[in-house]
């Protein structure tokens, strides 16, 4: 064997050496990267799915039942109101607690408005009265990044939509409102390897798990947890 055949055979041995290595390093690191990828689409999901939550219970406190349509809690959130509890006054304070007690049995049918305008007009008080106000100066007001129109869409996924339904079942003889909101992972973990996304699901349905991402139950009452809770 000549010697340029021999340097030759080196460099062929020497590229397969590297290509041999480096497929190796791949196929390690292809789980690793997917696992990282999905950990962080999962929590921009997760967020997601929170508050979806969040709004479904605002719009149950109001509706008495849960919506399935994202129609109505966007209409919800941007035109609705919520009753909230305020309490005027400190309990902690006695004075405050003594001059209530004294000015109701006074006068027993005072209401909590007209007590707010005692209170304003100095008088020390303390009692709970009820008030509207705008959802979306409650729910979400520490939000300046939030957008209401974005949460119907699954990250990632090209505009796929939040699977949600809503039903009100009879539970121990008892009418209870449930809901509940999917992303499969075949449509957020979209464009990632397929056959580690499919054995992720396998993984998920051998655990009898969701194969995705799921707050709340229509099935049986959960609390509306998160199924990453």
């Amino acid at each position: 064997m000549n010697k340029a055949l021999k340097i030759l055979c080196h460099i062929v041995l020497i590229a397969l050496c590297v290509f041999l290595a480096w497929r190796i390093v791949a196929s390690v690191m292809e789980p690793v990267n997917f696992n990282k990828e999905k950990d962080a689409r999962q929590a921009v999901a997760v967020q997601r799915l929170k508050d979806i939550r969040t709004l479904q219970e605002a719009y149950k406190s109001v509706n008495g039942k849960f919506t399935a349509d994202f129609d109505s809690l966007a209409m919800f959130y941007n035109t609705g109101k919520m009753e909230i509890v305020m309490q005027v006054g400190s309990m902690d304070d006695s004075l405050a607690v003594a001059n209530t007690e004294a000015l109701k049995k006074k006068n027993r049918r005072i209401t909590p408005q007209e007590m707010y305008a005692r209170y304003q007009a100095g008088e020390n008080l303390v009692f709970s009265i009820k008030n509207e106000i705008p959802v979306r100066d409650t729910v979400f007001h520490s939000r300046p990044d939030f957008v209401i129109d974005s949460l119907r869409y699954i990250p990632f996924s090209g505009g796929q939509e939040v699977e949600m339904d809503a039903v009100v079942k009879t539970v121990s003889g008892v009418q209870v409102p449930l809901f509940e909101a999917k992303m499969p992972y075949k449509k957020l973990l979209k464009g990632m390897d397929n056959q580690l996304r499919i054995n992720l699901d396998a993984e998920r349905r051998a655990a009898n798990s969701y194969e995705g991402l799921q707050v709340g139950s229509i099935s049986a009452p959960n609390n509306n947890a998160g199924n990453w809770e």
